[in-house]
């Protein structure tokens, strides 16, 4: 499996140096006069170049590592390019090769270090070929480099070392990848017999049979980017089968798949079989073959596959579904959330959610550089659109993105593309358990856990408490603000067991409890729901992880709202269970203020209330609840300090004090519930007169069912009806004939009915809506019409997917 230490530090920034360490070391003695991109040694070794399709395609690839046509010495790139300089100078000072080991804190016994190892001799290669760092063109640098190659070839990335454990990935991926890429930088300083010696070492451990067969290891990103280094071993090793071999062996990556890993038409994207991994290994492949499509195109060597397209078409379908704003969602990167690695020096924080998002914008924009005109356009748009709206932690900023990758997003921000803005639009995802709900000034995701999918991901000593992220757990987001509320050391600091929109036995759990690699999946089918692409019903046959908690979950996600309706909450583990409503980050320091029912609450540190009859609430600067139902609801409430490391859910991470304040609401079943229930509205962004309306709006929300049989709404000014059957049954006038998730819309004289079978049976759905039509004018062509007149009545075939099934008709 991977190492925690991976993608993360050593490869995220491949596209240029990972420049992030030290930022705030940087010497005025680093800096370098005024000078252009094309001033260092990049340019000038191509002179004496020879012109054959090999040396094209390197020069190629060692622009697209270490960018071009950017102003050295303006900024952001001045102060990388010192910083990358510095950082150099530092490794060089510090190498001391010796047996066992190039720099005394990388033993070479460890797999990550010799990754490590290689990650500091890329970072010197590159702030040698690089203007304006301090050590351009520095003979003693490169010559440093060199040695430093040789004495990793000599003493274990060699054609006669065994690999040893912990990490197959080091092996394969993390080394060989970096070496190539120091290979590629440093050519000119190389002989023929080392660049020979080293390309022996890359194909001892990364052979042709490493991508024989889409299997194991060998799938999704993993496959990607071993053909990523297939693929550069060819070009410096001026081998065509390498070439031939690495373009066709990414064919496999490219088709959906229904199951395990890979890309799904429904636009989910899985790694390890049961995980959500859109931001994290989805980033890893998108960047990949945004790389060698780039790297290949014009070549005798181009990607040609027309299932390439399918990849494009995951620019939309896939990724831009989870960026808002610049960061990508928690819900799909899996154990990288807890990555954060935030210190008192900020200099070493090494992802959240923007800066994981970050560098997805960059590979979408070296995708759109050989796209079709009209795609183009489109996604530069999309990019300059998120590059605008991260105001909270700017793209162009990013310590940690590369120079190459801060060269296209500059140039897309001061291009005259247009910024696309934030779609209106809902997104649900059977093939991860996932749902995006889009609004102009707003978003939300939902994280769900089935048979199919797992509740979290542990590994490599990663992630040991994300337990609950996939028990429901509604995450969200405004136009201008909460933006941090995940970024900022949330998940070192909050209660692990009280993530926002979960329901949680209180039962204590072992770090990593469930199993490692996404062996936590619950048994449970129901999880899914249906949408028109603007609203959505969404639901989810919880089963706590090691518990014996169950309950049925059910949003509706409307214009300005999400229902949250719970039932069946039902546990004999011998402690309390809990809804949370929310629980809100307030930073280091905030004070934001909670009002319930129009009074304003404690602002005071340690303050705790249960709040009884409580029909609406809401958080200064963030949005309003509401409790529906005669009497409002008991809701308890708390704020409170808290403090963690990173070192406490990720054995990688810094032992570094972290202190949070958070604001916390939920609702408490009590200990070993029965049948427990819930209803509330979540409504981003409102104000306190729009939330206390909405409460005194009785009739603006009909509950047509909140059992462990049915779950439904009504929403009459918005035409909206609801309806999760967890059985067969009917609920208001609507009747399947399975257990199935319904959805219908009403606009004048036409209806929109929207249907899912969740459980996926493969039995057929019969569906009846007792309600005159006249006429059925669209449909899917898995929807049989079986009756309309006095009601509508329709069979919906067998599916495995958990796929909506449409039908429009006109009422009678």
């Amino acid at each position: 499996m991977p190492s925690p230490w991976s993608r993360r530090t050593f490869l995220a920034g491949s596209g240029a140096a990972a420049v992030a360490a030290g930022l705030s070391h940087a010497s005025p003695a680093a800096a370098a006069p005024a000078a252009t991109s094309d001033d260092a040694p990049t340019a000038a070794a191509t002179t004496a170049e020879a012109a054959d399709a090999f040396d094209t395609l390197r020069l190629r690839w060692r622009a697209l590592t270490l960018g071009a046509g950017f102003d050295a010495a303006a900024e952001p790139y001045a102060t990388k390019l010192a910083t990358l300089g510095a950082a150099a100078r530092t490794s060089l000072a510090s190498m001391a090769p010796a047996t066992g080991s190039l720099w005394p804190d990388q033993p070479l016994s460890s797999t990550a270090s010799i990754t490590g190892s290689y990650a500091r001799l890329n970072e010197m290669a590159q702030a040698w070929a690089q203007p304006a760092t301090g050590s351009t063109a520095d003979a003693a640098l490169i010559a440093a480099v060199v040695q430093g190659l040789d004495h990793l070839y000599g003493q274990v990335y060699n054609e006669n070392t065994t690999p040893f454990l912990p990490n197959w990935w080091d092996w394969q991926i993390g080394s060989p990848r970096l070496l190539l890429d120091t290979v590629t930088v440093a050519y000119d300083a190389l002989s023929a017999a080392q660049t020979a010696s080293y390309l022996r070492a890359v194909d001892h451990f990364v052979p042709d049979s490493a991508v024989g067969s889409y299997s194991g290891t060998s799938t999704g990103a993993n496959r990607v980017d071993l053909c990523r280094v297939i693929a550069t071993r060819g070009v410096l090793g001026k081998s065509a089968a390498k070439l031939v071999l690495a373009r066709d062996a990414l064919s496999p990556v490219f088709p959906y798949v229904t199951t395990g890993d890979g890309l799904y038409a429904d636009g989910s994207f899985v790694q390890h079989t049961y995980v959500a991994y859109t931001g994290s290994y989805g980033e890893v492949q998108i960047d990949g073959l945004a790389r060698l499509f780039a790297l290949l195109a014009g070549s005798t060597w181009a990607v040609t596959d027309p299932n390439r397209q399918i990849i494009l078409d995951s620019v939309e379908k896939a990724y831009a579904p989870f960026l808002y704003n610049g960061l990508v969602m928690d819900a799909v990167s899996g154990r990288a959330i807890s990555r954060g690695i935030a210190t008192t020096d900020p200099t070493r924080i090494q992802g959240d959610d923007h800066r994981r998002g970050h560098p997805l914008l960059a590979h979408i924009a070296l995708l759109a550089e050989g796209a079709g005109a009209t795609e183009r356009t489109r996604w530069q748009g999309l990019v300059k659109g998120w590059i605008q709206r991260d105001y909270y932690s700017p793209v162009l900023a990013d310590a940690k993105l590369g120079i190459a990758d801060l060269a296209r997003l500059q140039a897309i921000a001061d291009s005259a593309v247009t910024a696309v803005p934030e779609p209106v639009a809902h997104r649900l995802f059977p093939g991860m358990d996932r749902a995006v709900h889009r609004r102009a000034d707003w978003a939300a995701s939902i994280s769900m856990a089935s048979k199919r999918i797992t509740y979290y991901e542990t590994g490599n000593g990663e992630n040991l408490r994300g337990w609950h992220t996939g028990s429901g757990m509604l995450s969200w987001w405004g136009s201008t603000y909460g933006n941090g509320q995940y970024s900022d050391a949330f998940w070192p600091t909050v209660d692990p067991y009280r993530l926002p929109g979960t329901t949680v036995s209180r039962k204590a759990l072992a770090d990593g409890a469930g199993g490692a690699w996404g062996a936590a999946r619950p048994d449970a089918t129901w999880v899914g729901g249906a949408t028109d692409g603007v609203f959505a019903a969404v639901g989810q046959h919880l089963k706590g992880l090691s518990s014996t908690m169950t309950a049925r979950k059910s949003w509706f996600c409307l214009d300005d709202t999400v229902v949250c309706l719970g039932a069946g909450i039902t546990s004999t583990d011998g402690t309390a269970v809990e809804t949370v409503v929310e629980n809100r980050n307030l930073g280091a320091t905030g004070t934001h203020g909670l009002a319930v029912n129009g009074t304003t609450q404690s602002a005071a540190l340690g303050w705790s209330a249960t709040l009884a009859g409580t029909t609406w609430a809401r958080i200064t600067g963030f949005g309003g609840y509401v409790f529906p139902g005669g009497g409002g609801a008991t809701v308890k409430a708390v704020r409170e300090a808290r403090t963690g490391t990173w070192a406490a859910i990720n054995t990688g991470g810094t032992t570094d004090a972290l202190t949070r304040r958070y604001l916390t609401l939920w609702l408490d079943h009590g200990v070993n519930p029965t049948n427990a229930s819930y209803a509330y509205l979540v409504m981003p962004g409102a104000t306190a007169a729009a939330t206390a309306a909405r409460a005194a709006a009785t009739g603006w929300l009909v509950t047509l069912a909140n059992t462990a049989a049915q779950q439904g709404v009504s929403v009459p000014s918005l035409g909206f009806t609801g309806i999760n059957f967890w059985s067969a049954g009917t609920v208001g006038g609507v009747t399947a004939s399975i257990p199935a998730c319904v959805m219908i819309r009403v606009s004048g004289t036409t209806a929109t009915i929207c249907v899912s079978e969740p459980p996926r049976s493969g039995a057929s759905l019969d569906l009846t809506w007792n309600r005159p039509v006249s006429a059925v004018t669209a449909k899917d062509a898995t929807v049989t019409v079986t009756g309309t007149g006095a009601s509508l009545r329709l069979t919906i075939a067998p599916g495995t997917t958990g796929a909506t099934h449409r039908a429009t008709v006109t009422l009678a």
